[in-house]
């Protein structure tokens, strides 16, 4: 099996890459949505203003933690382990496939890029990110900002990655992308 991570930094459009994939039949993972199901459990933030009907509301949580660096770390330093754990297990749940897809946006940040046979990196120039961000998360420009520069460079990850996928333009540009780079990925693999 070959083991495929979809990473790029904060809206540069991985949920775009991992639709497409998806819609193509191919299994896709999102780490996204398995650290938001650990977002209850932290106990270590009931003395926080993060609470909304009992459970962690993410919008607070973000911005409590994208303004303190101490917290921040103190959130990875809880559901980074256990989501390392479920790629661990995706893996070992899907050994009859021939590639399984999981989107990891701080593929690197997390070192979790040793876990991985192949990376694809999606970007997007800085301003289409921002004006996505702010407009997906209802963001200030300079909250937008602070989410941005959490991340390692895309410059970074370039060097890092197997392939890019570049997603400043139309959809029809991105599938195409995607269909290059999964013949690559193909062809690299037999």
């Amino acid at each position: 099996m070959l083991k495929a991570a979809i990473t790029g930094n904060i809206a540069a459009g991985k949920s775009q890459v991992e639709k497409i994939l998806s819609d193509k039949g191919f299994l896709v993972y999102d780490t996204d949505k398995i650290a938001h199901r650990y977002l209850d459990e932290l106990e270590t933030f009931y003395d926080y203003d993060v609470f909304s009907q009992g459970k962690i509301d993410r919008k607070k949580m973000a911005k409590l933690v994208f303004n303190n660096p101490d917290l921040k770390m103190k959130l990875e330093e809880i559901i980074h382990p256990k989501v390392r754990q479920e790629i661990l297990n995706i893996f070992e749940q899907n050994t009859n496939q021939k590639i399984v897809f999981v989107s990891v946006p701080l593929l690197f940040e997390t070192g979790f890029d040793v876990l991985f046979d192949k990376i694809i990196l999606v970007t997007a120039s800085e301003t289409t990110r921002l004006e996505r961000l702010m407009k997906r998360n209802n963001l200030t420009k300079e909250e937008a900002i602070i989410r941005m520069k959490s991340q390692v460079s895309e410059n970074e990850k370039i060097g890092k990655s197997d392939f890019v996928i570049r997603n400043d333009f139309d959809l029809t540009d991105l599938e195409e992308q995607v269909e290059k780079c999964l013949t690559n990925i193909f062809q690299k693999a037999s």
